[in-house]
C-alpha cells in the first residue's frame, strides 16, 4: 500500500512538472519582441468630443516598432469639415509631430473652439500621417496598405449652455464652496442636466444648522433646468433620489447670463429640521462658471 501511494504521489508531482514546464513555454511564447521594421501610427482610429469640451486633447502617434537612439519626426496633413480657427485650433507647429528620443509616442495638441449655437451639427478633423524621418529606419503605417495613418476626429456641436463648469455656494458675502469639472449637456438644447449638484452641501448645512440623515459627501445628485429662450431658466420639479423623504422634490428658476456664460439657478427645496421639528423652505443660489 505504501509502495502504490509513494507511486500515485510521485506520478503527480512528475504530471506537475510536465504542466509547468508547458505553461513557461507558453509565456516565453507571449514575451517575444516585434523585431520587424518600425512603423508610426495614429494610436486610435477614431476620436469624438463635443465642442464644448475646453481642455487640451492629445491626438497620439506612435512608434510601433523598437524604441530608437534618435528622434522620429512624423509630417501630417489635415483635412475634413472642421475650420481651423473657427471650429478648434493646433497648438504648436501645425504639420510635424515629434516622438523624442527612446520614446514612443508624440502628440498632436487640439484645443476645440466652443461656438456654440443651439444648431445641431458635427464636423471632423482628418489627420493623416505623410512621411517620416529617418526613412531608413521607420516607415508610415502598419503593412503594405499603411494601416494606422489616419485618424478621423468628430467634433460635437454643443448646445449654448454645453459645457464645464465650477460650480459655486455662497455661504456669505465673503464665503463660498466651489467644486469644478461640473458637466452640464443637452440633447436637445431645451432641457440641460447638470451633472452634480452637490457643491458644499456638507458645509452648507454644518453653517445654516441643517440637519440631515442623508450624508451627500459621496453622492453625485443630478438636476435637470430647461432653458426658456429669453436668457431664463426653469428648474420643474423633480425628485433627487439621494436626498431624504420629505425635502427630495426641488424646482426653481434661473438665468443664463450671455456675456459672461454664467449660469445660475435657485433652487427651492423644503428642509426638515430634527432640532425644530419643522419644515423650512430655502433656496440654494448656485452659479456656475465656465472652465
Amino acid at each position: 500500500m505504501k509502495k502504490i501511494t509513494y507511486l500515485f504521489t510521485h506520478s503527480l508531482i512528475l504530471l506537475f512538472t510536465i504542466l509547468a514546464g508547458v505553461w513557461l513555454a507558453g509565456c516565453e511564447e507571449e514575451r517575444i519582441v516585434y523585431e520587424g521594421s518600425s512603423f508610426v501610427r495614429f494610436t486610435d482610429t477614431t476620436l469624438s468630443y463635443k465642442e464644448s469640451y475646453s481642455k487640451a486633447i492629445k491626438v497620439r502617434v506612435h512608434n510601433g516598432g523598437k524604441v530608437l537612439n534618435e528622434s522620429i519626426n512624423v509630417s501630417y496633413v489635415v483635412g475634413g469639415t472642421a475650420r481651423e480657427g473657427k471650429d478648434y485650433r493646433i497648438e504648436g507647429t501645425k504639420g510635424t509631430v515629434i516622438i523624442p528620443v527612446g520614446q514612443s509616442f508624440g502628440e498632436i495638441t487640439v484645443y476645440l473652439l466652443n461656438n456654440a449655437n443651439n444648431i445641431i451639427e458635427s464636423s471632423n478633423i482628418e489627420f493623416t500621417l505623410t512621411a517620416v524621418k529617418p526613412a531608413d529606419k521607420v516607415q508610415v503605417g502598419f503593412g503594405k496598405s499603411g494601416m494606422g495613418n489616419k485618424i478621423v476626429f468628430t467634433i460635437r456641436d454643443a448646445c449654448i449652455m454645453d459645457g464645464i463648469y465650477t460650480g459655486q455656494l455662497p455661504v456669505n458675502a465673503t464665503q463660498a464652496y466651489q467644486l469644478a469639472d461640473i458637466e452640464i449637456s443637452s440633447a436637445d438644447c431645451k432641457r440641460y442636466t447638470v451633472s452634480n449638484i452637490n457643491v458644499g452641501l456638507i458645509g452648507f448645512q454644518q453653517f445654516f444648522n441643517w440637519e440631515s440623515p442623508v450624508s451627500f459627501e459621496a453622492e453625485r445628485p443630478t438636476l435637470d433646468f430647461i432653458d426658456n429662450g429669453n436668457n431664463t431658466l426653469t428648474i420643474p420639479r423633480q425628485i433627487i433620489p439621494q436626498f431624504a423623504s420629505g425635502y427630495d422634490t426641488l424646482s426653481g428658476t434661473g438665468v443664463w447670463n450671455p456675456v459672461n456664460k454664467r449660469i445660475t439657478l435657485n433652487i427651492k427645496m423644503k428642509v426638515y429640521s430634527y432640532k425644530t421639528r419643522k419644515d423650512t423652505a430655502i433656496v440654494l443660489p448656485l452659479t456656475y462658471v465656465p472652465q
